[in-house]
This record gives structure tokens, sequence and C-alpha cells, in this order.
């Protein structure tokens, strides 16, 4: 990092100049985790719940969509995945503007951004759609939701911060159980229009009180605790400069999340297509987000105890073969099966990755570097997302798709393999520097 890099985080520090540097001559003082902590991260945990429905809602009328629209599955695909796409590139700017205004306000502004951009969305064709989509519910809603309040999150925690990132985001898949379900009853009753814009409406709703009351700004004396905390600056990580071995995590988090937006995104279209119903395609999908969410703490448990690195390669490990599964079966009792080890194996790898940042980094970065790998796993699942529904226009069938999804999880797990080894190599030259 240059200059100007450090430049770029002086207004952080100049409150609490004093304080750090006392905090950096005697060393490690006691943890920043207090009851405050888990707290923050419980009311983190119920504001993504209530905002994790915006993917929802075109995954349980895809169909129905395209349908009215007159277009193939590839173009609400293509808008879910433009809104993805927009959270991870708004994820960086969102995480810089949470530092320097107020984690609260830019989450406030998001969730109104994300009302209005349901409103928009349910009120036009498939350029309001697709538009709304990557802009309002993207690039400014969500990305202003998301990682800025896992980088919040992250600083309240130092000896749990594994099992906090995974309770937190174990929101997402909290909203993955109820939404379908919500949206499937809805669509029946109001159709898609009307459900999505009174989704809009009703999270802001909620989520406002939320952030305004229960969400609490870090203390000066834990902020300025956890940016002296990490790496130092500057400093080798995996025994590469410090940018290249982000943009491989960033590299690795984009090949696991291809195969990752497969059955989340096209799990209730691949159901109809063999002949089942929308209804148990919704409770397949949620019950994968059920196995995901109560799987999540083990796999946080296990970070805070082999690190994030080792996590990461374990969870994609497990993907990799639940996706295999989908591949195998197409009857409703296998799928059954497939989706619950599916949930089970991914849901511990997004915070692991997060986790890593946070282990191999200095805490003054997370604030960008933390959004720069999520930025990889978004143009993932985006992709994922948007190959998944071209490959079945093209062939008629997800078994392509899926397919092609196991080939990019074989990849991730070779990068990942790869950077571990690196690992090992600059502590065993650390141990015996002859």
């Amino acid at each position: 990092m240059g200059e100007s890099s450090c430049g770029s985080v002086r207004p952080i520090f100049r409150k609490e100049d004093k304080t750090l540097h006392s905090l950096i001559r005697h060393g490690a003082a006691a943890s920043v985790e207090t009851p405050a902590s888990w707290l923050v991260a419980c009311t983190v945990v119920a504001i993504l719940a209530l905002t994790s429905g915006t993917p929802w809602v075109l995954v349980v009328a895809l169909k129905p969509v395209a349908a009215e629209l007159g277009v193939a599955r590839n173009v609400p695909a293509l808008a879910g995945a433009l809104a993805v796409l927009g959270a991870g590139f708004g994820g960086i700017a969102m995480g810089w503007l949470a530092e320097r205004y107020g984690v609260r306000r830019v989450v406030a502004a998001g969730s109104a951004m994300v009302g209005a951009g349901h409103l928009v969305a349910s009120s036009g064709g498939v350029w309001t759609l697709c538009l709304s989509y990557a802009f309002m519910l993207g690039l400014l809603g969500n990305a202003a939701i998301n990682q800025p309040l896992l980088v919040h999150v992250s600083r309240w925690f130092d000896r749990h911060r594994g099992s906090a990132l995974a309770l937190v985001a174990s929101g997402q898949y909290l909203g993955g159980m109820l939404w379908p379900a919500i949206f499937e009853r809805a669509l029946q009753a109001w159709g898609w229009r009307h459900t999505m814009a009174t989704f809009g409406l009703l999270q802001f709703a909620l989520v406002a009180p939320l952030v305004l009351v229960l969400l609490r700004p870090l203390p000066d004396d834990l902020r300025a605790r956890q940016l002296a905390s990490g790496p130092r600056r500057g400093a080798s990580v995996l025994g590469r400069p410090p940018n290249q071995a982000l943009a491989l995590l960033a590299v690795a988090s984009f090949l696991c999340c291809i195969p990752m937006a497969l059955p989340t995104t096209h799990l209730v279209a691949l159901c109809t297509d063999l002949g089942l119903s929308p209804a148990r395609g919704v409770a397949m999908l949620s019950v994968l987000q059920l196995c995901a969410f109560a799987s999540r703490q083990f796999w946080g448990f296990l970070s805070d105890r082999i690190g994030g690195l080792r996590s990461v390669l374990a969870g994609s490990v497990c993907q990799m073969l639940a996706i295999g599964g989908f591949l195998l079966t197409q009857d409703e009792i296998g799928l059954f099966t497939a989706a619950s080890a599916f949930g089970l194996g991914f849901a511990g790898i997004i915070p692991a990755y997060q986790m890593t940042v946070r282990e191999l980094f200095p805490a003054a970065e997370a604030g960008w570097r933390m959004p720069s790998v999520s930025l990889g796993g978004t143009l993932g699942m985006a992709g994922g997302a948007w190959l998944g529904g071209v490959m079945y226009d093209q062939f008629g069938s997800y078994a392509p798709a899926f397919a092609l999804g196991v080939a990019f999880n074989l990849l991730n797990i070779v990068l990942l393999s790869t950077l571990l080894m690196s690992r090992k190599q600059v502590q065993s030259a650390a141990l015996d520097p002859a």
C-alpha cells in the first residue's frame, strides 16, 4: 500500500490517536467482546432476514414473470443476477461511506432504496425490471446493507468472530426459509407485481426501527482497539503481496459461487420441470435454507478453531459433492436429499471467506478488503444464476449447468489447496530461517 492508501484511513484515527498509540505500545488489551456485541449481532440477523427477500421474489416467480413479460427464463434470471452484481460492486463504496458517515445512516438509506426499488420493478416491463434490480435494489440498496453490516459486526468480536459472522450470515438463510413460502402463497393470491411491491414496503417498515433503535455504533475505545489489531500494514500475505493475495481469494470466491447459485436460483423451476408442483419446489428450497441455517453455527465454530481458509476448503468440498447429487437423481426424495446436503455443505463458505480476510489483513483495511473478496463471490453468484437460465434455454435441461458447476467447484478446490500450501511454506520458513 502506498502513501495515498495510508492517507485514506487517517480520518478514522483522528479522534482516537492517543488511545490507539497507547494500545500499540502496551500490547493486546482485554477482549472487545461484551454482551452488547451479541445484541448487535442478533439485530443484524433480524435486519438481513427481513431484507433478504429481494432475490426470492424472482426465484419463486421465475416462470410467471417470464410468461407475463413474454420472455425466456434467462431474462428474469438476468435481473436477479444484476441485483447481485450491483450489490457486489456497490459494497466497496458503501463500506467506505459507512466508515465515514456511520453504518446506521447507510443501512437505513439502503433499506429505503430497497423499498423504492421493488415498487419501481413491479410497475413496468423488462427494462424497468432489470434496471431497478441492477441499480436501486443492487448498487444502492442491498450494497448499503450486507457488506457494511458484516464489517460492523466483525469489529465487535475478536475471540468468537467466526461464530458471530456465521450467525449474522444465517440471517439471509433464515429469510430464505420464510420468504419463499410466503411469496408462493402471495403470488397465487395477488400475482407477482403486487407481491413484489408489498414486500418492498414491508421490509422498510420493519427494518428502519431496528436500525435506528437497536443497531449500536461501535464505541470509540473498542474501535481504536480493533483498528490497532491484525497483521502489520503492507506485510506479505501467504507469501505474496497483499493485493495479489486478495485477488486470489476473490477469484476463489468467484469459482465456488458459480455452482452455489445454481440450486438456490433454479431449484423451484427444476422441480416443476420434473413434474412436481411449485409448492413442493418451494418446500425443497425452504429445507435447503433450513439446513444451511442449522449448520452455519457449526461452520462458525469450526472457523474459530481451524481458521477461515481451511473452513472455506472444507465447505467447498462438501458443496461439490452435493452439487453432484443433483445430477444423480430426478425423483422427489432424491432431490430433497440433495437439497439438504447442499444446504449443510455450502452454509459456512461465505462467512469463512470474511473470517479469512480478517485473519490475513489489517483490521483498518476491513472496510474495503472484505467487500472486495465478496465482490468475487457476487460475480460468481450472478454468473451462476444467469448461466443456469442460459444453459436451460439452450439444452432444455439443467443437467449441463450443474455439471459445469461441479467443474468450477473443482477449480476452486485446487486454488484453495494451493493457497493453503503457500501458507504452510511461509510458516515453515518462519520456524526454520536457515
